[in-house]
């Protein structure tokens, strides 16, 4: 008992009492089930589900594998090809180049890079909506917008 509450309280540090994993399932079918509104649900519904704000966790039914991580990975993947913006192998291949070879290691580099860490620029775009970007900053987020790749503001 004492267990089951220590790793309760891990798994919630840090968490407002408002906010709320929501627990999606995979099942055999790869059928995604959503524990919270007790219906399946699509790729798309839980890139909204995640726009709006909420945390996910995707387990693999028949495993308890959790495999939030790679269901993003598809998500992201899906959207990139519904995405009618043009290929940009470019950035693949700066991706491909950099130290890592993988998009979470090219992003933290970048975020390393802008002096934003982790989910600080999450934070930054909430708490200075009206704020001016650095000129930098600004460049960069043009050449995003530019490229054909889903951000913030082109995500609603």
């Amino acid at each position: 008992m004492q267990d089951a509450l220590f790793n309760l309280i891990k798994q919630t540090e840090g968490k407002s009492t408002m906010e709320k994993v929501r627990i999606i399932k995979r099942y055999q079918n790869r059928k995604l089930y959503d524990t919270h509104q007790s219906c399946y649900v699509t790729l798309e519904e839980i890139a909204q589900i995640i726009r709006e704000g909420n945390e996910i966790k995707v387990i693999d039914n028949k495993t308890q594998r959790d495999i939030t991580y790679t269901t993003q990975i598809q998500l992201l993947f899906d959207q990139e090809k519904k995405s009618n913006g043009p290929e940009n192998t470019e950035l693949l291949k700066r991706v491909i180049r950099s130290e890592t070879g993988i998009f979470s290691g090219y992003i933290k580099s970048l975020e390393k890079n802008l002096g934003i860490g982790n989910h600080a620029a999450e934070e930054k775009f909430v708490e200075e909506e009206a704020a001016v970007p650095a000129p930098e900053v600004a460049n960069y987020l043009n050449n995003i917008n530019n490229s054909g790749i889903e951000t913030p503001n082109t995500l609603n």
